[in-house]
Formats: C-alpha cells, sequence, structure tokens
C-alpha cells in the first residue's frame, strides 16, 4: 500500500511479480533482508486468513487473485465453479486458497513427478465443492448477493439479503480488498490497545 495515500482504482494496486503458472521456477528464490537472494527450501504452508494481518493479507489477496483468473481461463471454468466476486464469500475463499496452496506444493520442484496429478485428482473434487457452494451462496456471472445466513434460536434475526448487479469485477475486487485490509488495521489498532507494554500481556 502507498504510504500516504489509498489506492482507488485497479492500476493504483501494488503489482507483485507475475507468476509464471505455465512453468513453475525450477529454483525459486526470495529476497533477504539485506538484498541478497536465498533458495525457499520448503512449499508453503497451509494460509489461515483469519490471522492475517493487513500487510500480510494484501499480497495474499492479489496473488490468489491473480491465480485464481488464471485457473478459470486455463481450465475454462464457468461462473458456477467460480464466479466473478467469489472474493466476496468466505467458503470459495478458503476453499480457492487451500486450492491454490496445494498447487504451489505440487508443482514445486522438490516434489515428485507424480504430485500434479494427485493436485488434478483433488481439483476434480475441489470443482463439485464449489458447485455445491456457488448454488447455496446464489452469487451469479451478473448478480450477486451475500451468502444467507441461518439464525439460531436466541440469536438476532439475520439481515436482509438484496441482490445486486455486478458492473465492474475487477473494480469490486480492488473496494473489497481496500474495505478488508481497513478492518484488518483497525483489529490490529485495537488489539494493540489491550497490550500492556510494560508487561507484554493483554489488559
Amino acid at each position: 500500500m502507498h504510504d500516504n495515500d489509498t489506492p482507488q482504482t485497479p492500476e493504483d494496486v501494488p503489482r507483485l511479480r507475475e507468476p509464471d503458472f505455465d512453468e513453475p521456477d525450477p529454483d525459486p528464490i526470495h529476497d533477504t533482508d539485506d538484498g541478497s537472494s536465498a533458495e525457499l527450501t520448503e512449499p508453503p504452508g497451509p494460509l489461515n486468513w483469519n490471522l492475517l494481518t493487513a500487510d500480510q493479507a494484501e499480497p495474499a489477496w492479489l496473488e490468489l487473485n491473480r491465480w485464481v483468473d488464471w485457473l478459470r481461463r486455463t481450465y475454462g471454468l464457468p461462473a458456477s465453479v467460480i464466479p466473478p466476486l467469489w472474493h466476496r464469500h468466505p467458503e470459495l475463499v478458503w476453499e480457492l486458497s487451500a486450492l491454490h496452496t496445494h498447487w504451489l506444493c505440487a508443482y514445486d520442484p522438490a516434489q515428485s513427478g507424480s504430485a500434479p496429478l494427485a493436485w488434478h485428482r483433488d481439483f476434480a473434487d475441489a470443482r463439485q465443492r464449489l458447485r455445491n457452494w456457488v448454488t447455496i451462496s446464489g452469487t451469479k456471472l451478473d448478480h450477486d448477493r451475500p451468502t444467507r445466513q441461518t439464525t439460531w434460536p436466541g440469536e438476532d434475526p439475520a439481515d436482509p439479503v438484496e441482490e445486486t448487479a455486478i458492473q465492474h469485477r475487477d473494480e469490486d475486487f480492488v473496494q473489497f480488498v481496500l474495505d478488508d485490509l481497513e478492518q484488518r488495521r483497525h483489529a490490529e489498532e485495537a488489539f494493540y490497545q489491550t497490550l500492556n507494554l510494560g508487561t507484554g500481556e493483554i489488559d
């Protein structure tokens, strides 16, 4: 993110290095604190969206968005499997994020040659689950609505669910990420306000 202002258009969103999904890098590297490069010796672990800070969530959203776009184009997936506003439905985010991490691990140079085949078997199962999530959520190619929530006895009634037209998918994604990052920053600030700097414990 910019230090002094907030991007408002897709062009303003920080860009990550475009991943080469067709030909995984045989020697993946990353930058170290001193500016040198070091080899990544292990594939990525699970990504828990509930625990990400704003600084961690921003590149995670951008990378997942780029990969999901590659996935749906490469395999010709319809909106009944991956709808335009998948990012607004946590059930789809968790499923696609897990599939992405699985893909990264399967195509890691250290994996066996059969790992991609295992990923494709799991991909077939994931596609069916994605169809189920999309059906339950009610999101479509040109319209979207929040996933309906079941109110249990004793709980406050759920907010009314309204369907809205999708005007511009990429602009919606940018605004969604900006809102998500802002919520995470507020949560971080609220947490640190409860932290006793002298003891390191929560008051």
